[in-house]
């Protein structure tokens, strides 16, 4: 037996799979090391990092004392293949250097950076600047949105983590689409994160005097997460989408805002009851009421995806309104949620906590 933070674990127990994460510490590292830790049915075994390989986990992170005795190790396919699954939280083109060996040896692979996500290889090498390693693995990985693609995560070896902007605005824009309710050529995104979407690095833009007390667009001529969101909404829509997408930085840490426009072909229809209807029975996205305009405080540290509809004015232009913390729904949380469906957990284990406020 052993104590895994307040959960007693068997640790020989066939059922409780071994979980390891490359790139434990960055911001979605730790996030995944918080939501493991308390995990019932997971023991994460191995975490590394290159830069601080012998250093105890819970030096760097005091928060994982009592919960996690781990020393962060090299990244090596040997130290990982005993994990049933691999998590990498870790910039882009690393993932598919080490996948196709871990495949290989059986280990499920679920990677919160952008190797997977666009299916595309001169689509990917033109936006993130690399070639792709790995191509041939492109069509076999699932892109884990799971309100739109549950039973193919179900089955999955590969899975592609959505990145946080994509994840708020396709789970904005979907119920429209698919209904074919709105004209599909001039889709609107504005949308707002908070400074630890940029990732943990010590660039001038992203420190507290630079950052605080301003607000402003970035990516304006095209922010690498276009490609990855117009490919997930034409997969549900039944005209190819046009994507005006603008990011915002916001001086907060967590969350991600966005406000979505689109024009109605049928100013008849119950949005509301639209909404509602598409996301019955998905646990972790929650439309509400009429007349309500979501905040990034309701669901700050959780798993939840929080939805407004509205037509101002009665006019012709819905506002669909919603908010994620890019850290846990946008990339974290979304990752064990799909584990969950992965190995056949129920689908909230581990994630059923409540926002924290203020």
């Amino acid at each position: 037996m052993a104590i895994f933070g307040c959960y007693l674990v068997q640790v020989g127990d066939p059922e409780v799979i071994k979980a390891g994460i490359v790139g434990g510490t960055g911001y979605s590292g730790v996030e995944l090391l918080r939501i493991l830790a308390l995990h019932p049915e997971t023991t994460v075994t191995t975490v590394t990092s290159r830069s601080d390989a012998g250093t105890r986990v819970s030096s760097m992170f005091p928060n994982l004392r009592k919960y996690l005795d781990l020393k962060f190790v090299q990244p090596d396919v040997a130290a990982l293949a005993s994990c049933d699954v691999v998590f990498f939280a870790t910039p882009h083109g690393t993932a598919m250097q080490m996948a196709p060996a871990l495949l290989d040896k059986g280990v499920k692979i679920i990677d919160l950076s952008a190797d997977f996500r666009i299916k595309d290889a001169a689509t990917f090498s033109n936006w993130y600047k690399m070639e792709h390693t790995c191509p041939d693995l492109l069509d076999k990985a699932v892109y884990g949105l799971p309100e739109i693609n549950r039973d193919l995560i179900k089955s999955c070896s590969l899975l592609a983590n959505p990145g946080c902007y994509p994840t708020a605005i396709q789970l904005g824009f979907m119920p429209l689409l698919k209904h074919g309710l709105v004209e599909t050529g001039n889709l609107i995104a504005d949308a707002k994160s908070g400074v630890s979407g940029a990732g943990k690095k010590a660039e001038l833009g992203y420190l507290l005097c630079e950052v605080s007390e301003s607000f402003k667009a970035y990516g304006i001529n095209g922010h690498r997460h276009l490609p990855e969101i117009v490919q997930g909404l034409n997969a549900v829509s039944q005209k190819p989408v046009a994507l005006t997408f603008m990011p915002h930085l916001v001086p907060m840490i967590r969350g991600i805002q966005a406000s979505l426009y689109a024009t109605l072909l049928a100013p008849e229809v119950d949005l509301q009851k639209i909404f509602e209807d598409f996301y019955q029975g998905h646990p972790f996205v929650d439309v509400l009421e009429a007349g309500m305009s979501p905040e990034t405080r309701s669901v700050r540290g959780s798993n939840h995806c929080q939805i407004a509809v509205c037509r101002p004015q009665n006019g012709l232009t819905v506002v669909v309104l919603v908010v994620i913390d890019n850290l846990v729904k946008g990339a974290a949380g979304q990752a064990v949620q799909n584990m969950n469906l992965m190995f056949g957990f129920p689908e909230t284990m581990g994630l059923d906590t409540i926002a924290t406020i203020p």
